[in-house]
Parts: C-alpha cells; structure tokens; sequence
C-alpha cells in the first residue's frame, strides 16, 4: 500500500510501517497545502493517509475518498508517542478500504 504521512508526523514513522511504500508530505513537496488539496493529491498518488489530525473529518468532506484514512490518537506527534503503535497501524492497513477512516488506537 502506498501511504502519505501528515507533514506534522515524524519522517522515521516511514520506516517503521514495514511492507508499504511510505512517503511524507515534506519528501512530495506538499507542504503548507490545504486540507482540500491535499486530499485531491493523496486521491491521485497514495492508497492511504496517516495524520494526527483530528478534526479532519469534521472540517473536510470525505465522502467518496479514493483513499483510507489513519488518525492516530496519541499524546502528540513527537515519535515517542507513535512508537508504541505500529503494530495497531500495520493491522488497520492490512484491513482498511478506501474511504473509511479509522481512529487508532481505537476507542
């Protein structure tokens, strides 16, 4: 799966999603972009989106996405607070479709 990272989550997340083509918003020159842009872009290039952003799905409209989203839910996007994660991330990529956006963890 090919997944962007929110440009306020830590490049070394990437690494750490082993088996799917990560990319952050940074390395595709992305940065500063509105939500409703960004997602048109990640919609052409990427299967799936992970962000901290919560509010994202009150903000923007995401019917009909071409793409999954991950909202992580943690203290903040320092990756102290994402290591604890990964293995939660891996099973929602290995499950989510394209349109859905889950919280993670979940609860």
């Amino acid at each position: 799966m090919k997944i962007l990272l929110d440009e306020c989550l830590p490049r070394p997340l990437a690494a750490l999603l082993t088996g799917h083509e990560a990319k952050t918003v940074r390395q595709m020159r992305w940065d500063g972009k509105e939500n409703g842009e960004l997602l048109a872009l990640i919609g052409k290039h990427f299967d799936g989106f992970v962000t901290v952003d919560k509010s994202l799905r009150h903000r923007q409209n995401l019917r009909d996405l071409k793409f999954a989203i991950l909202v992580l839910r943690v203290k903040s996007n320092k990756l102290e607070h994402i290591v604890p994660h990964p293995p939660e991330i891996l099973a929602a990529l290995r499950s989510i479709k394209a349109g859905e956006v889950r919280r993670i963890p979940s609860a």
